[in-house]
Formats: structure tokens, C-alpha cells, sequence
């Protein structure tokens, strides 16, 4: 099966027959509320989507970056880098384990620091903060396939603190 087949394919799963809305919310958890209200009331939930709408990518900072703090950062990740490639080696390797595990460290370490540090300094200042980022939606719009809207919203009515204002019809 070729790449394209394969994307496809799972694309089809993400489809809908004709969408349409049965209620747009403001936290995810109200929407999953309603589509789990649906099944309990044996609704063909199969049908349904949750849709996050009006994306937008959240960036917390998290600290200042200084030299010390990308040399220490380079430095841990080169040790866990060395500690992996050490074992690994000691499972195949004849003689010494533990010095195949401390000598993969100290030049894991070694490489470690001076790769982030030579990263750095290609930033030239630009960046010297460090992040997290994250997309997130600001709503969320259940759709069921076009056949069964109907019979989802008159469902949806019973919802408790289920108000008019969630649905768009």
C-alpha cells in the first residue's frame, strides 16, 4: 500500500457523511459530557466528532537562558546519552562493564556540552529564553453524521445544565 493510500485511509476514519453541529462549548470536558451523555442513552456515538475550533499555539517561558544553564542542560542530556550507549555496550561488549558504562558518560557528557553550547551561540542572542508551546482550541464542536442530528439534539435537551446558547443549529 502506498504512503498516500495509507493517508487516506486514515483520513476516512475523521470524515463525516454530511456534518452537522449539535452543540459548540468552551471546555472540552462539556463537550466530551455530551457525547458520553449520547452513548448512555445508546446513541450511535460512532458517528460523532469532537472538534477543537480557533486554534491557537500558547507559549509559556519558562526561564532565562545564560550559558551556564545551556552547559548544564547539554551536560545532563550528553550523561543520560552516554549512560544509554554504556549499557548497551556493556550487554555486548567484552571486559569491563562499568568502565564502558563511565567512559560512554564522561564523552557523552563532554559532546553533550559542547554541541548545546555551539548551538547557542549560533542563536546570537536572538532567543535566550526557554519554552514550552502547546496548540489548543478555544471551542469545541460536537458533529454527528446528517441522519441522526436530529435525534442527537432532541437527546441533548435532557442533558442537565444543558443550555441553548452550547447548541448552533
Amino acid at each position: 500500500m502506498s504512503s498516500q493510500q495509507s493517508l487516506r485511509n486514515m483520513r476516512a476514519g475523521f470524515t463525516l457523511e454530511w456534518p452537522q453541529s449539535l452543540g459548540v462549548y468552551d471546555k472540552y470536558a462539556d463537550a466530551q459530557r455530551a457525547v458520553d451523555f449520547l452513548s448512555d442513552r445508546e446513541f450511535p456515538v460512532e458517528n460523532c466528532m469532537i472538534v477543537g475550533t480557533e486554534l491557537k499555539q500558547v507559549e509559556r517561558v519558562t526561564g532565562r537562558l545564560t550559558t551556564g544553564r545551556v552547559a548544564l542542560g547539554g551536560l545532563l542530556s550528553g550523561l543520560w546519552m552516554g549512560l544509554f550507549i554504556g549499557l548497551i555496550f556493556s550487554f555486548f561488549g567484552k571486559g569491563n562493564a562499568a568502565a564502558a558504562i563511565i567512559s560512554t558518560m564522561v564523552i557523552g557528557a563532554l559532546f553533550g556540552v559542547i554541541w548545546a553550547l555551539v548551538g547557542y551561540s549560533l542563536t546570537r542572542g536572538r532567543r535566550d529564553f526557554s519554552s514550552v508551546s502547546s496548540i489548543v482550541a478555544t471551542r469545541y464542536e460536537v458533529l454527528v453524521e446528517h441522519k441522526l442530528a436530529a435525534q442527537g439534539r432532541e437527546l441533548l435537551t435532557q442533558l442537565p445544565g444543558h443550555t441553548a446558547s452550547q447548541q448552533t443549529f
